[in-house]
Order: structure tokens, then C-alpha cells, then sequence
């Protein structure tokens, strides 16, 4: 009778270096928002989903979610601050799935987020504009 092998793990499938490894599924990559920005973000290999309803994005967000996907979702403005269950939740956990907000193309850009937001509301909008004296600007 032989003796267990210390170094196989308890499977009994050997643990070679040159065994194949399974790949991590990819990344997806998708783009809610503007069809004006839609057909950009789908020639650089995004899923795109051009001017979605409410109830578009909910489905969206709920699928990621129930197939444990990862993945790394653009959306424009207007879908961000839509009133959207899942997104919220996607948004609150963190994790598997990554999502940022960009400005429309036509609008002239605006720099805020939800930090500066709340830097503005316990500091005053008027002191995060103020510029600091450094000893080069005197």
C-alpha cells in the first residue's frame, strides 16, 4: 500500500506549475448614458445601453449583481441621479462593481462630486474656491 503524497492537495490532482489555470472571467465594460457618447464607448469594446429608462438601468444593475460579475460601468449624469434601487445598492456596496459618472458632452464642464459636496456643506462652498498662499506665491 502507498503512502499519501504530502504535496498533492487534498483533491488528489497533483499541484503542477505548467497545469493550465483557469482565467478569471473578464471584466465586462458598459456605458448607460447619452447615445451621443454611446457609439464611442461601444467602438473602444463597451456594451453600450444608449439613453436607457429608469427600468433599464435597474436591469442592468440587478443582472450584474445576481451573476456576481465584475464590472467597470460608465453612465452619464442623468442616469446617475436618476432614482435607480439597484444602481444605488451597487453604489453603496463597492466591490465587484465599479461605476463613475461623466459630465454631457455639450454642457460646460462642472467639477463636483459627492466629496466635494459634502466638504461644501461642512466647510462652506465659499472656502474649498479660496486659494492657498504658499510660500512660491508670495
Amino acid at each position: 500500500m502507498s503512502e499519501p503524497n504530502p504535496s498533492a492537495p487534498a483533491s488528489g490532482v497533483p499541484n503542477t506549475p505548467n497545469a493550465p489555470q483557469a482565467e478569471p472571467p473578464p471584466t465586462r465594460m458598459l456605458f448607460l448614458g447619452d447615445e451621443s457618447l454611446a457609439e464611442g464607448f461601444s467602438v473602444i469594446g463597451f456594451e453600450t445601453y444608449p439613453n436607457p429608462p429608469a427600468s433599464e438601468v435597474d436591469r442592468v444593475f440587478r443582472e450584474l449583481r445576481a451573476a456576481r460579475d465584475k464590472a467597470f460601468v460608465i453612465v452619464d449624469d442623468a442616469v446617475m441621479s436618476m432614482d435607480v434601487d439597484h444602481l444605488k445598492r451597487v453604489r453603496r456596496e463597492g466591490g465587484r462593481i465599479v461605476v463613475i459618472a461623466v459630465p454631457p458632452l455639450s454642457a460646460p464642464p462642472v467639477l463636483s462630486s459627492e466629496v466635494a459636496e459634502r466638504l461644501a456643506s461642512m466647510f462652506g462652498s465659499a472656502n474649498l474656491m479660496q486659494p492657498t498662499a504658499t510660500k512660491d506665491s508670495t
